[in-house]
């Protein structure tokens, strides 16, 4: 004996439950919803912590838009890889970014890396 319920059977002649309906609202791709892509622009944005921006400003360190993008390409290798805190080093600087949340926490010029150790990381990435 087959004990199969169809939703047609359910619902004879009825609009579909609620759940079982797709919004119409959505566009054409399925996986792209409204309200979305704000998020996700804002999960790929590097951000910077209140205490990165006063030390990128006490020390007078300035990232140009390139160095931006190298930024943000050495966070999606950590990211790839499972790092939570890293250190990016690029060029005279040094940066620890909290990964998944694409935040810098700290920055350091040349002359504040000498003689430094770096603790609370479990990667780190050199950018030349």
């Amino acid at each position: 004996m087959n004990d199969r319920i169809t939703i047609g059977q359910l619902f004879p002649g009825k609009i579909q439950p609620a759940s079982l309906q797709r919004d119409r609202s959505t566009t054409s791709n399925p996986s792209v919803q409204p309200g979305k892509f704000k998020e996700l622009l804002e999960e790929s944005l590097l951000k910077f912590s209140n205490h990165a921006a006063k030390r990128l400003e006490q020390r007078g360190i300035e990232i140009k838009g390139d160095q931006l993008a190298q930024i943000n390409s050495a966070i999606e290798k950590a990211a790839a890889k499972g790092s939570k805190d890293s250190l990016i080093l690029l060029n005279d600087m040094a940066l620890i970014v909290n990964v998944p949340n694409r935040t810098v926490v700290t920055a350091m010029d040349n002359q504040s890396m000498k003689d430094n150790v770096f603790t609370q990381i479990d990667s780190a990435v050199i950018i030349s």
